[in-house]
This record gives structure tokens, C-alpha cells and sequence, in this order.
């Protein structure tokens, strides 16, 4: 895969189904009564991990592109699986199926590629244990791959130290299966798509500031769920429009939750010309469509309750930076430290290499905006989101960008390169 320097971006594109919700409405379905159907799925390789664990637990599912239809079971009909669960790149079906094991009576244990068994898995053990599972790391690390023994917890209130849909949403499944009520106190709200969706099930969910609570043993039953395009997806064609000259996008049905939109404000702080079109809810998501258009960007800082709200397109809005006339400051975001890759050292590394000035800090970066960029070989280091933002810096850049694992990006979006393709030129 080469990508070089675009003279402009032009088009009108319809991006993947967010991949937060497309796991949720596979779990969810799956422990629901009945028939849930899933329209515009993300068929990508960490979805596809989701529906096989469940399949293996007794869960018919049949799958057809970017639609999904899942025979539920109720919350108490999934079986043993004969096999480790295997989930792959996943972070999300690791620690959000955990929680649902966890209420099971039965034993299993997951598993996945090397960075699975790298990330960290305490910031659910902890509070899943507390509830009363049985959770080993099986080699001692408090990584995959962990053993679960499941079956009669109990509700807790968790005041957790970590900003983490992942982490909130395995307690709060585990309290699907608990007498009384289960909450969670997280010290920034992060994305509230299980508190959403599970509501829509028909369990009793309830959020107060950055609280959420659930009511144990709720009647769930299965939904039409039409899921709306990944703002995350959307990032990569936010920022392509925004430093490419010449450059008008319209990019259709972008979930542009409040929870998750981080990247919008953001791209506006810096300057970015955003029109926002068509708003609307969509299976109890907000949606919008976005025309983008060339601007001249400037730098931010970008700290504190945003972060989480954003975690997940630092990478991109990096890129944006290096772009942008100025400095720009990301900070309390330690959490890009442990995801597929340290995206901090990912990210300034491969910035520095196609002539960015960028230092890496504990939690964030600085990025010094304005320096002259060139193509090189960039390191994904097996990340999909790392491969993308640098797809996008390689259309800015002079020459040519290529990368070690371009492939890496099917994890979330299969067919990126061909999307980048048909806008620029």
C-alpha cells in the first residue's frame, strides 16, 4: 500500500456501523428473549470475534454483510463453550463479555492475539471479583488468558479509577444478573452506548451525572437496531478534508453521541469549517451528516474531561496537529498507553520520522505544528488505528507513504483504503 500527496478530496461517503455498538448489539441480543436484527453491522475482524464467542455459547446467529440476526436465549440461556473463547484484537468483547460470564454458572476462559495478552485486565477482575466470579489470569499478569467462574454475584457500587466504557459496561452486565441494584462512579463520563442500548432492551438503567446504575434480573427482549456510522471511522475523513487543499466531503450517517463527539470539538477548536447537517436519532443514538471542507488549522490543547470522549482518535487528531500552525498539547490521556499499541510512543515516533517535531509525555504529547512533511515507512505496530492516521498524514505529505502491516486495518474498517481512493486524487 502507497498513499501520496493528494491535490484535493472530493466526494460523498457512507462510513462502517460503529463498532461499540455493533458488539453491544450482539451480547445484548444474545442474552435477550426472541430475535434481535442488527442493520448496518461493522463486518469487521473484532466484530466477527464477538458473534463467534457467542455462537460458541449456544447462540445461533446468522450474519450477511452488514446485516446481523441473533436467536436469543434470555439472560440465563447461554451454555458452556467447549473451546477457549477466542477473541481475537478485542479489548471490547474481552472485558464486556467477562461481565456476562461472569453471571453464568459455568466455566470458560478467553483468549486472544498477542496484544489481547498484553492489555490489562485488572480494571475488571478487581471489580468483577468483588461481585463474587471467579476470575484468574492464567499466567499471573492480570492479562489474558482468564478463566472464569461464574454464577451468583451480588450487587456493589463501584467507584471506579479509570474513565472506561469497557470497564462500566462489564460491571453493569454483571449486575444484569444480580438481586438489588449494581453502579459505577467513574471520575469522567465515558461513553454511555451499553446505558443506551440495554434500555432499549428493557432493562432498568438509570444515569446521574457520572454515575450509572442497573436493576438485576430484567426481562430483555429483542430489538430492531439500526446502527449508525462509526465517528471514529469518521475521524480519518475529518481530518483528510481539513489539512488536504481543495477539499469539500460529505460524509453521511455519523453517530455524533455527546459522549463520543470529542473529535468534532476538537477539529472545531483548531479551525476546522464543519457543517452539520440532517440531525436526527436513530435507535436512541444521535446522528448527523457532516460536510467538511479545507481549512487552515491551528493548534490546542486538549486535556481533562474530553479525553474520553476522544480517546480513540488521538492518533488522527495528532496528525491534525503536525499540520496545524502552532502547538499542540494532549494531556491525562495515559490511557493511549495501553491500548493495541503504546499509541503515544506509535504515534510521535512515526510523526518524527515524516518530519514532525512531536515529544511524547507520560499521559499525552506536544506536537510543534507547521514543520515540513515527508512519506516514509511507517510502523503500525499491528495498530489499525496507527495505520489509518498515517494513510491520512501520507495524502499531506510530500512523496511517498508506506507501512509494514496495512493490513492491520481490518480490525475496524476493511475496506479504508478503498474509501480513501475514491475521495482523493
Amino acid at each position: 500500500m502507497e498513499i501520496k500527496k493528494a491535490n484535493h478530496i472530493k466526494g460523498q461517503i457512507h462510513i462502517p456501523g460503529d463498532k461499540s455498538i455493533s458488539h453491544r448489539g450482539v451480547m445484548f441480543g444474545a442474552i435477550a428473549d426472541g430475535t434481535t436484527e442488527l442493520t448496518g453491522f461493522l463486518d469487521g475482524a473484532d466484530c466477527r470475534s464477538t458473534i463467534a464467542c457467542f455462537q460458541k455459547m449456544g447462540i445461533a446467529i446468522k450474519q450477511d454483510a452488514d446485516h446481523v440476526v441473533i436467536q436469543g436465549k434470555g439472560l440465563h440461556g447461554l451454555t458452556e463453550p467447549r473451546n477457549i473463547l477466542d477473541v481475537g484484537n478485542s479489548g471490547t468483547t474481552t472485558r464486556l463479555i467477562s461481565g456476562i460470564l461472569s453471571g453464568c454458572p459455568f466455566t470458560s476462559t478467553l483468549n486472544g492475539d498477542a496484544s489481547i495478552q498484553k492489555r490489562p485486565m485488572q480494571r475488571i477482575i478487581k471489580p468483577l471479583s468483588m461481585m463474587g466470579a471467579r476470575i484468574t489470569s492464567l499466567r499471573g499478569n492480570d492479562c489474558a488468558p482468564l478463566e472464569i467462574k461464574g454464577g451468583d454475584l451480588h450487587a456493589i457500587h463501584y467507584d471506579s479509577p479509570v474513565a472506561s466504557a469497557q470497564v462500566k459496561s462489564a460491571i453493569l452486565l454483571a449486575g444484569l444478573y444480580c438481586d438489588g441494584t449494581t453502579s459505577v462512579t467513574e471520575p469522567v463520563l465515558s461513553r454511555n452506548h451499553t446505558e443506551l442500548m440495554l434500555s432499549g432492551f428493557g432493562a432498568n438503567v438509570t444515569s446521574s451525572g457520572r454515575t450509572a446504575s442497573i436493576e438485576g434480573n430484567p426481562h430483555l427482549v429483542g430489538q430492531k437496531i439500526q446502527i449508525p456510522g462509526d465517528i471514529s471511522s469518521a475521524a480519518y475523513f475529518i481530518a483528510a478534508a481539513s489539512i488536504v487543499p481543495n477539499a469539500e466531503l460529505m460524509i453521511y450517517n455519523v453517530n455524533c453521541n455527546p459522549t463520543r463527539d470529542g473529535i468534532l470539538k476538537v477539529a472545531e477548536q483548531m479551525g476546522a469549517d464543519i457543517t452539520y447537517e440532517n440531525r436526527r436519532k436513530v435507535s436512541g443514538e444521535e446522528v448527523c451528516d457532516l460536510i467538511v471542507r479545507s481549512s487552515s488549522l491551528h493548534g490546542t490543547t486538549i486535556e481533562g474531561d474530553l479525553i474520553p470522549t476522544l480517546i480513540d482518535e488521538i492518533p488522527v487528531i495528532a496528525v491534525m496537529a503536525a499540520f496545524a500552525e502552532g502547538d499542540t498539547i494532549i494531556r491525562d490521556a495515559k490511557e493511549l498507553r495501553v491500548k493495541e499499541s503504546d499509541r503515544v510512543t506509535s504515534v510521535v515516533e512515526n510523526l518524527n520520522a515524516m518530519g514532525a517535531d512531536a515529544i511524547g509525555t507520560e499521559d499525552g504529547m506536544i506536537i510543534h505544528g507547521g514543520r515540513s512533511m515527508h512519506g516514509t515507512q511507517i510502523k503500525t505496530y499491528a495498530d489499525h488505528r496507527i495505520a489509518m492516521s498515517f494513510a491520512i498524514a501520507g495524502l499531506a505529505a510530500d512523496g511517498v507513504t508506506t507501512f509494514d502491516d496495512p493490513d492491520c486495518v481490518v480490525i475496524s474498517y476493511p475496506n479504508f483504503y478503498d474509501t480513501l481512493q475514491k475521495i482523493s486524487s
